[in-house]
């Protein structure tokens, strides 16, 4: 791997730890200073939707825009809008909708830069294992999560929300930077067949006969994944009786675990075990919440979490690596937007069913459900995926000029 490769991989994931630490960052404040102005739970829904809601809803078009320009230039421009976005809010906090339409921009701009990033990986690791690779991103995004929320409610706590969001303002602004610097260049080439359209990311993913099983299982995993984000902290308080600090301990046995099964755990599955290794995965962190659950004490709920991170950590990293080494390179990023559309669509309906479901029947079965039905369906999938479905390798794209 050469000099030139490694410093590409290290600027990706430095820009992907920084954007999701910005990302946090900035909907924990914005979160917060919408409660204190308004005191309508229906403007902090109304921010989330902004924020989240383009991911799912533009993943046709934020694909096409990927697959169609050059993504280093698609990745600057896009970080440099949601930097001067984010500046501008900083300036409009006393303006419901002015935060509300800046903070549609930032949504706008991470539905499209999400799959520029994704494409552009192939393109930096070169000749390095992609699920190595794939595992140092997860990681850094992780990494991004757990100190952006840490970082926001200091702030908040300390009456700085302005500087909150000129602080995530200025990570856009690192991200912008990092791509300014990338050597790596995906300016994708239109394949024999592809109409353009943003229908081909589905199509690909439907018709390669591992990512057909792999992906569904994975977003329908996902739905019940999501809506344990609402039981746990009843089960912990309620049922358990535990404190807060054993809910940061359960939050903090679930992200640690997830690094360490991104990054020590995803780059040793064998190539050709990828899929097999995913949907296990899955199947796994299923187990670990609702053993969690089901044990009834705080040290095997965090014993639970702790295997329920780390199996997730390596879905993530493995489902990543399988996008990008069995969709060609003209609709990879067609292809991942698909994925991550759905996928964000499944976790914003899922948060809110899951406080419905903890209300009609309590924390405890919900959580239960919440592990048993992606164990469930991961265990059939396993059944129904053939062992007969040979990697393609995509040829990678790199202008060395």
């Amino acid at each position: 791997m050469t000099a030139l490769r490694i410093r590409d991989v290290r600027l990706i994931v430095a820009a992907v730890g920084i954007s999701a630490f910005g990302d946090m960052l900035l909907w924990l404040p914005l979160a917060l200073h919408l409660q204190a102005m308004t005191g309508s739970p229906i403007a902090v829904s109304a921010m989330f939707l902004a924020l989240f809601g383009p991911v799912a809803l533009l993943g046709g078009v934020a694909g096409r825009l990927a697959d169609r320009f050059e993504n280093r230039r698609l990745l600057l421009v896009v970080s440099a809008a949601q930097a001067v976005a984010v500046g501008a809010m900083a300036l409009l906090t006393g303006s419901l909708a002015a935060i509300l339409a800046l903070t549609a921009v930032v949504g706008v701009g991470a539905a499209i830069a999400q799959p520029a990033e994704f494409s552009l990986v192939p393109v930096a690791a070169g000749g390095r294992r992609l699920s190595e690779v794939n595992g140092l991103v997860e990681s850094a995004r992780y990494l991004g999560m757990t100190i952006g929320p840490l970082a926001g409610g200091a702030l908040v706590a300390a009456g700085a929300v302005e500087l909150a969001l000129l602080l995530d303002g200025a990570t856009f602004a690192a991200v912008a930077i990092s791509a300014a610097l990338l050597h790596a260049r995906r300016k994708p080439e239109r394949a024999a067949g592809d109409s353009g359209r943003a229908r081909e990311g589905f199509a690909v993913l439907a018709a390669d006969p591992v990512l057909r099983i792999a992906l569904p299982t994975a977003v329908g995993a996902l739905v019940f994944f999501s809506m344990s984000i609402t039981a746990e902290v009843f089960y912990v308080k309620d049922v358990l009786g535990a404190s807060a600090t054993a809910f940061g301990v359960l939050g903090t046995c679930w992200f640690g675990g997830m690094v360490f099964g991104a990054v020590a755990l995803a780059r040793r599955v064998p190539a050709g075990a990828l899929a097999v290794a995913a949907l296990a995965a899955i199947a796994v962190q299923g187990l670990g919440i609702a053993g969690a659950a089901a044990g009834g004490l705080l040290s095997v709920a965090f014993a639970g979490f702790t295997l329920g991170g780390v199996a997730h950590g390596v879905k993530n990293v493995l489902l990543r690596t399988l996008i990008h080494e069995r969709v060609p390179d003209a609709l990879r990023g067609r292809a991942f937007a698909a994925y991550n559309a759905a996928r964000n669509a499944a976790e914003l309906g899922a948060l809110g069913a899951g406080g419905v479901l903890v209300g009609a029947i309590g924390a405890r079965p919900a959580l239960l459900i919440a592990g048993l039905v992606p164990l469930t369906i991961g265990v059939v999938a396993l059944l129904l995926l053939t062992p007969h479905s040979p990697i393609r390798r995509p040829a990678h794209v790199l202008d060395d000029a």
